[in-house]
């Protein structure tokens, strides 16, 4: 599932870059539909509400520069796959509410490059007992997604974060858990853009 969610992200990714060079030069793309002078933008990592969870963002751009707030939520979603090197098959990560600031840049249309600050909460859950433990780490890290307007304001967003922490452990019955250093994850937002000046 994680995969395909990757291979998902990725390949939209890709078509939507491919799809803004190509519309340009019959002028269907709103020229730099990004980029605006000063704008108030509302978003959400939606598919966290399908699993019980919920995120949302606002945030203010002035030209190519944006800065976002957002808490996050994931209910049952499980965010230990996305570690690289020492996750666990033994052990659910789940995201408890986190609170998130991002600054971002648009180096052309709507790529974004940014980077960003977490304060995650961590519900640690040991499969085989079922017992829990919370771990809080500071993450920071960087990313790059593509803002895609779809109509007037609405836009969808994917990408792909790098999170990066220091160590961290929690024990179970004597089995302990190490928090991995850097999660890979990909990700898609739905945002609208609620007021904005050219």
């Amino acid at each position: 599932m994680r995969k395909a969610l990757l291979l998902w992200s990725t390949m939209l990714l890709a078509s939507t870059v491919s799809a803004t060079a190509q519309t340009d030069s019959v002028n269907v793309w709103p020229r730099d539909a990004a980029i605006a002078q000063h704008a108030i933008e509302v978003e959400s990592l939606f598919p966290m509400f399908f699993t019980g969870g919920y995120h949302f963002g606002i945030g203010y751009r002035h030209d190519r520069l944006r800065l976002r707030v957002s808490v996050i939520s994931g209910g049952s979603y499980d965010a230990e796959p996305a570690g690289i090197g020492n996750s666990s098959n033994d052990f659910e990560r789940r995201y408890r509410p986190s609170p998130g600031i991002f600054l971002g840049y648009n180096p052309w249309r709507g790529l974004e490059t940014y980077t960003y600050l977490e304060l995650h909460t961590f519900e640690i859950v040991q499969k085989s007992s079922g017992q829990t433990r919370r771990i809080r780490s500071t993450d920071f890290g960087g990313g790059v997604s593509y803002q895609l307007f779809l109509w007037r304001g609405l836009y969808l967003q994917p990408g792909m974060h790098v999170y990066l922490r220091t160590d961290h452990s929690a024990a179970f019955n004597g089995q302990t858990y190490r928090i991995p250093n850097v999660d890979l994850s990909p990700v898609i937002r739905v945002g609208y853009r609620l007021w904005s000046l050219p």
